[in-house]
């Protein structure tokens, strides 16, 4: 049980990604996309976003 509560321990600064992709002009997707990319030049933290990012998406399409 501890395992799927994983997240509520995390530190997060919510909305920090969804302002960078907006910065970019891009969508959050998009943005994860690029930044996940072989070659980016993002920085760690972006790239652990971006990870992020594409797992709560997952996560939400398993809830629907």
């Amino acid at each position: 049980m501890e395992d799927q509560k994983w997240i509520q321990k995390a530190n997060l600064k919510e909305g920090a990604f969804i302002k960078q992709a907006k910065a970019a002009g891009m969508s959050v997707q998009a943005f994860a996309n690029k930044v996940l990319k072989k070659g980016s030049n993002a920085s760690p933290l972006t790239k652990r976003r971006a990870t992020l990012a594409k797992t709560f998406n997952k996560m939400a399409k398993k809830k629907a």
